[in-house]
């Protein structure tokens, strides 16, 4: 044993020896297998190298918002041409805020197009190698806290770039009229990489382009060979700055709008402070020696000597087509655009969807309401299609319909530029932001995109197919299959049109029959996305799956997008679609848009995307879903009341900007508090509805547990020069994978399908009109509580005056009344009033919910008020009659002597004439009938013809007045859910007695009438009653059903209310039933 432990020991000590021979050697042999590092700039251009004209603007557009260095120059790597890639800026727009006078912080906001905006530009040269980072000093004028230019202290440098030298980046600054703010305005940078004395091309056209050059050299010595070309830049008119590495002299201003700094011995923040002033002082001066000069992209296609990407023949083809639009709508005032060239989607076109949505709320006479309403649609119809086709549509579509495929993407991309960036718009809203109240609605027509022509040619199509449904030859029945190659392609196409609130059922259903025709019934999953305005919804959707939904703060998206996402072949083994559906939405609790309208609007958008999504994103900036959780309740209710459509609709919680590494876990008690408060919510809807649901997933599919994702905050800092976190990628990219593990285990649709649920859920939509008036379900039952107070407030007022009606009726027909006046019978009603009046105070005041009911009060109160004045004139009108029909009556008795003497004498005068002939009685009778109702038409003269009885009006009314919704009147009755009452015989069976009470008691005399509470609610028991005999549904409560109206005296109540069950006479004497 220690013989071995001495060997282990020797040896021991000889493999330290050789380790540190290893740490001495300079050559170290690892087992590790070399790797040749790659520059993630050579990355990035060879990517772009690769790539076509679409893919490149996507990929600088997106460097743009990350807030990196886009390349202006790029040499080619086979040739050496110098290329401008003018084409990949067209789709960036930048906004920022100018300081004009700090002293009176006097601040404007621009936003405008990058490639239009002309701002001073600082070029930075390297001559020969340097110890200093240029590209690093820079980033810290720029922004101190990211890398806009990439340089060789970022993570992942490497000592060679192959394909970075010889490029020329630019970057721009963008103030936010802060303080701290560098500099006052927009200034742009450029960045020439690699040493500047051998990029003569670039060098040149930056020199020519910028406003001053900044220039950074190892030392200044006459016989170096970088010193021609410092020479020549000093010489020149433009201001200079030369950063000498190894100098260390301070900076020195050495003539006007020249200056030298020695960067040797002193820190890079006080290199970059000092370099500041200097630009700033520059771009500052009033000195006329220096020249001003601003730059803007644009011109780069006038530079000579270098290619750009848009001289492209194909590029250019696409351009001058959309041109003809662009010089079309120049000069034109941007908010009559659409009203001139656009018509049918305009005041027609809201019109029409407004009676549609009437059509589905009818009242009254069901089938003249709708008839009417169908012919006036019909009408409007005919007018969009008699509205010529402007001259704009005609452009655009001929364009569309003759170009080839890639040209007609071009088109469509020029087309979106020239009429997105319109500078009348902007000038438009800068000129008249004092008038934004009057000018609101100005201001939103001035808003114009391409889906406004895509809108057109849907209203075209809808109209055209609803005349002309026969012909189908015009060029407007080519208009889906144009939109549905569109939107195969990868365009976003709009499912419901924002402005006027309505999906054109036609229009989509005739597009998705022709995606159909092209793809086939493909399987598809569903995925919307709902939150309030401005929480990054679309930026969301942009980031996970790479699509371009219009981004910005306020509300940029309207109503709803479709776009189509199509898997890959490798995604496609493991999931049972071929294609996902991302649907995209406007803000919900927009600022602009304020009262009821704006709650009706968002609950019926709201339902309509959780209906229509397989899955759902509810989308929550921060952690509180209060706003969001009230939505849910409406869609829920909804969904309870449109049990014909078949909905099985999932959410998923996202809550972004959530800094918390810990929120999920910190959030528990608040997630099962909001889980506790969903179910609470869906428990009284379904009470409230009659259906059947005892949590919230009962309706729509929610884990509390697992459905609740917390994302990162997007940017790191203030816009407009704060980067993106790259925490928010990574948590879209968790969150994307959680969608498709849910999506590979849910059902999936096919095309044909999801185009039939549109129809299916939008129309039921429709004939909703209740529910989407309110905020959440507690709101709702609120709402019916103080319609069944109502009806008992009504239900006072109505038996009162129905007594002082019966009590001067007798005084009049006993002759002690000749004469009725507004003033007695108000003051006759006005004490019972005053009750009424009392309690439903003491109901607003008292009632625990009063915060809620506040919000009704005033329209109740008028209600009531108008309905007392209503019965007050109705009473006196009976009356009128009453007494009129009274001097009548005694006008009648006081002639009859009179008519009896002229009766006798005509008689006889008609004998004295007719005694000569032979006796005919019909003679006889036509002489009398012709005497008689000469003397019938003198006297009643004055009187009034009885008035046709509407039964029919009067029940519709009646029931509405006791909080019945006339939308399920109509419906009762349209599916034949209600009975005739003389044929009902026995109706015993609608009517719930009391265990203790048989049927020989329902004719006795009440004995519980010990206060007026108790009479009122025997008084709804019994029209609630009534009302489920008519409509063969038993809506009372189980304890109205314990004081149902067999207590009521059916004698008494045929005195005080309106005898519904016996049959009425009208003026023809026709017998009119008690049945609708």
């Amino acid at each position: 044993m220690t013989c071995l432990h001495t060997i282990a020991r020797n040896d021991s000590v000889e493999a330290d020896e050789n380790d540190l021979e290893a740490l001495l050697s300079s050559s170290v042999n690892t087992n590790q297998t070399k790797q040749t590092p790659i520059h993630p700039m050579d990355v990035q251009m060879a990517v772009f190298h690769c790539s076509d004209s679409f893919l490149r603007q996507i990929m600088i557009t997106k460097l743009s918002q990350c807030q990196y260095a886009l390349p202006l120059l790029i040499p080619d790597p086979f040739t050496m041409e110098i290329e401008c890639p003018l084409w990949t800026f067209r789709q960036i727009t930048k906004t920022w805020k100018i300081t004009e006078n700090k002293g009176d912080s006097y601040i404007t906001m621009k936003s405008i197009p990058i490639y239009k905006a002309e701002t001073p530009l600082v070029s930075f040269f390297r001559l020969g190698s340097t110890s200093v980072s240029k590209s690093q000093l820079m980033n810290s004028l720029i922004n101190d806290r990211h890398d806009t230019f990439f340089h060789r202290n970022c993570a992942g440098s490497t000592k060679s770039c192959h394909l970075l030298n010889g490029v020329a980046e630019i970057a721009w600054y963008f103030p936010a009229g802060k303080p701290n703010d560098a500099f006052n305005d927009c200034i742009a940078f450029c960045n020439l990489h690699g040493d500047a004395a051998v990029i003569k091309i670039q060098r040149e056209i930056l020199t020519e382009k910028s406003s001053f050059s900044v220039v950074l050299v190892s030392n200044l010595q006459k016989d170096d060979q970088n010193w021609s070309i410092i020479s020549a830049l000093f010489m020149s008119k433009k201001p200079l700055i030369c950063l000498v590495v190894d100098d260390t002299c301070g900076t020195t201003e050495i003539k006007k709008g020249k200056y030298k700094m020695g960067l040797k011995d002193r820190s890079h923040s006080d290199v970059s402070e000092q370099l500041k002033r200097i630009i700033q002082d520059i771009l500052s001066s009033q000195d006329l020696s220096i020249p001003k000069t601003f730059f803007q992209l644009e011109t780069m296609a006038e530079v000579s000597g270098i290619k750009v990407d848009e001289s492209d023949p194909i590029c250019q083809k696409g351009r001058s087509e959309a041109m003809k639009i662009a010089n079309l709508l120049q000069h034109r005032n941007v908010s009559r655009i659409k009203d001139d060239f656009l018509p049918c989607q305009g005041h027609l076109w809201h019109e029409w969807c407004k009676r549609n949505k009437e059509l589905y709320n009818l009242k009254g006479d069901v089938e003249m309401d709708k008839s009417i309403k169908e012919r006036k649609l019909m009408e409007i119809r005919k007018r969009q299609c008699g509205a010529p086709c402007s001259k704009l549509m005609k452009l655009f579509t001929k364009s569309l319909l003759l170009l080839p495929s890639k040209d007609k993407k071009y088109y469509l991309r020029w087309t979106q530029i020239l009429t997105d960036n319109n500078h009348d718009s902007a000038k438009l809203i800068e000129s008249k932001k004092n008038e934004l109240e009057n000018l609101s609605k100005e201001l939103q027509s001035a808003t114009f995109g391409l889906e406004h022509f895509f809108r057109e040619m849907g209203q075209l199509y809808e109209a055209h197919e609803t005349i002309f449904a026969e012909n189908r030859k015009g060029e407007w029945s080519k208009y889906p299959e144009l939109a549905a190659d569109l939107l195969i392609s990868g365009y976003p196409l709009e499912l419901m049109d924002g402005d006027a609130g309505h999906v054109p059922l036609k229009w989509i259903s005739s597009l998705l029959e022709k995606v159909i025709q092209k793809l086939g019934d493909q399987k598809v999953f569903v995925l919307s996305v709902l939150g309030v305005q401005s929480s990054g919804k679309s930026t969301m959707l942009n980031a996970m799956f790479g699509l371009q939904f219009a981004v910005s703060a306020g509300r940029c998206t309207r109503g709803a997008f479709m776009q189509l996402v199509k898997l890959s072949d490798e995604l496609k083994k493991n999931f049972m679609f071929d294609y996902i559906v991302v649907v995209d939405t406007e803000g919900l609790r927009a600022l602009e848009l304020t009262g009821t309208s704006t709650l009706h609007h968002d609950n019926e958008l709201a339902t309509f995307v959780v209906g229509v999504g397989n899955m759902t994103l509810i989308n929550i900036f921060g952690e509180n879903p209060a706003e969001m959780q009230d939505i849910l309740q409406i869609v829920v209710q909804a969904f309870m009341r449109m049990k014909k459509v078949k909905l099985s609709p999932s959410c998923l919680f996202v809550h972004q900007n959530v800094t918390d590494i810990a929120a999920a876990e910190k959030n528990m008690d608040g997630k099962r508090r909001l889980q506790e408060k969903l179910d609470q919510m869906a428990q009284l809807a379904a009470k409230e509805e009659d259906c059947v649901a005892k949590c919230f997933s009962d309706i729509i599919k929610f884990d509390v547990q697992h459905d609740v994702k917390y994302l990162a905050q997007l940017w790191e800092g203030s816009p407009p020069m704060a980067p993106p976190n790259p925490g928010y990628s990574e948590s879209i990219q968790e969150l994307k994978n959680i969608i498709l593990l849910k999506a590979s285990k849910s059902k999936f649709i096919t095309l044909s399908q999801f185009s039939r649920k549109i129809q299916d859920l939008w129309n039921a939509l429709l004939k909703e009109n209740f529910v989407f008036n309110f905020k959440n379900t507690a709101e709702i039952a609120l709402y019916r509580k103080l319609e069944d107070q109502y009806g008992n407030w009504t239900w006072t007022i109505r038996s009162n005056m129905l007594t002082i009606e019966d009590q001067l009726h007798n005084k009049i027909e006993n002759g002690q009344l000749n004469k009725i006046d507004l003033i007695d019978l108000i003051n006759e009603s006005n004490k019972t009033y005053k009750e009424v009046k009392t309690a439903m105070s003491n109901f607003f005041e008292d009632d625990k919910d009063k915060e809620i009911l506040v919000q009704w009060r005033g329209r109740f109160e008028n209600k009531i008020k108008e309905f007392q004045n209503d019965q007050v004139r109705v009473v006196k009108r009976k009356l009128d009659e009453v007494i009129q029909q009274k001097l009548t009556q005694k006008k009648l008795d006081d002639q009859k002597p009179v008519f009896e003497n002229k009766l006798l004498q005509k008689s006889k005068e008609l004998a004295q004439q007719l005694k000569d002939k032979p006796n005919d009685e019909k003679e006889f009778l036509n002489q009398f009938n012709s005497v008689w109702s000469t003397w019938v038409t003198e006297l009643t003269n004055d009187t009034k013809s009885v008035d046709d009885i509407s039964l029919n009006e009067d029940l519709l009314t009646i029931l509405q007045e006791l909080g019945m919704e006339s939308a399920l009147i109509v419906e009762c009755k349209t599916r034949g859910r209600y009975k005739c009452l003389p044929g009902i015989g026995d109706y015993t069976k609608y009517v719930s007695f009391p265990k203790n009470q048989d049927m020989s008691e329902t004719n006795e005399p009440s004995k519980n009438n010990e206060n007026k509470q108790e009479d009122t609610k025997k008084q709804k028991s019994f029209f609630k009653s009534l009302y489920g005999v008519i409509f063969g549904k038993n809506v009372s409560t189980p304890t109205e059903q314990q004081n149902s109206c067999s207590h009521l005296q059916y004698e008494d109540q045929e005195q005080q209310k309106v005898d519904f069950w016996s049959p009425r006479t009208n003026s023809e004497g026709t017998l009119m039933h008690s049945a609708i």
